[in-house]
């Protein structure tokens, strides 16, 4: 088979180690080319897994530069005419990578994942679905964003996602944990736009490589993600998902969501999102009075929150010409 597997490092060597281990327990995965490329992880990441695996190819960044340019790296060293992006903090079951590729190579697909799974094994949002400028990126908002849901729901608006894909479900963008995709796609859809650090880079790119081809999930292949284990362990962070906009990890999400929503969507949605981000400053502010009151608790808890989060929106405010004008820059924020 011929198939290689791009994982990117950034001092994630025991994760790295748990993922080769849980993918050699199959002999096909024993036959793939693997590629680790490091962010200049300044640890001793590459002696701990490649005396454990010696069969990795080891490439190293000589920078942090974030998931984008690192995979590029990747996929530009690889030698198989399909490569699969995988995530660190990733455990396959039931030889799914090798599953995965048998179905995928000959089919109508620019791009597909497994089914993602929680470490409890309860089924982890994959497949995903494009709405009209980026609005579903609003819902992470504390108060506007449930509020907007729950207009959505009452409207019967169309959901965004897949919680759990069937056999074989056709969607918009997948899930950048387990990516995997034909290289014959990139001289048309070209690589990963690299003014992405972190976050959204593989929404923005589905949307070029959906043009090329249909993209899907299988939904019967397993592969367990300890979501945002990797990064969270790298910027100290124990929050897993990606609703909290007041740190700075939100303040990458808030950069690269912005981004996002400016390259596929355009300038009128940028500031469209970037104006209403802006106006959930007073509404978070008086949101977290009025509940702190109900609750009995000091009225100013949790205030901090807010502060970091107007922080983190003047932050975006001072990149608008720089995002609006599009040209190349590495919008690293961590």
């Amino acid at each position: 088979m011929q198939l290689s597997v791009i994982i990117v490092n950034f001092r994630s060597a025991a994760d790295i180690c748990n993922c080769l281990e849980s993918a050699m327990q199959y002999r096909s995965c024993q036959s793939f080319e693997w590629i680790v490329v490091d962010n200049d992880s300044a640890d001793d990441s590459k002696e701990v897994i490649t005396s454990q695996y010696p069969f990795v190819r080891w490439i190293n960044m000589g920078y942090n530069a974030g998931f984008s340019r690192a995979n590029n790296a990747g996929i530009k060293a690889s030698t198989s005419d399909i490569v699969l992006l995988l995530n660190p903090d990733t455990l396959i079951m039931d030889d799914a990578i090798a599953q995965c590729y048998m179905r995928f190579k000959d089919s109508k697909y620019s791009a597909a994942s497994a089914q993602l799974y929680n470490i409890d094994h309860s089924p982890q949002i994959t497949g995903n679905f494009f709405m009209t400028g980026g609005l579903n990126h609003l819902l992470p908002l504390p108060y506007l964003g449930p509020f907007l849901k729950a207009i959505a729901l009452s409207l019967r608006v169309k959901k965004t996602n897949v919680q759990a894909a069937s056999n074989e479900e056709k969607v918009h963008w997948i899930n950048g944990a387990f990516m995997m995709v034909k290289k014959s796609v990139l001289n048309k859809a070209g690589l990963f736009d690299e003014d992405f650090f972190l976050y959204f880079e593989e929404i923005e790119w589905c949307s070029r490589l959906l043009a090329t081809g249909e993209i899907c999930v299988y939904g019967d292949l397993k592969v367990v993600h300890i979501q945002g284990s990797s990064i969270n362990k790298a910027v100290s962070n124990k929050e897993k998902g990606y609703t909290n906009l007041w740190n700075k990890k939100g303040l990458q999400l808030l950069v690269s969501g912005h981004l996002r929503t400016r390259k596929q969507f355009g300038i009128a949605w940028f500031l469209f999102h970037l104006i209403t981000h802006s106006l959930e400053i007073p509404i978070f502010f008086l949101g977290v009075l009025f509940e702190n009151i109900v609750k009995l608790k000091n009225p100013f808890l949790n205030l901090g929150n807010v502060k970091n989060y107007s922080l983190n929106v003047l932050k975006v405010w001072t990149l608008v010409w720089r995002i609006s004008l599009n040209r190349p820059y590495f919008y690293k924020m961590l």
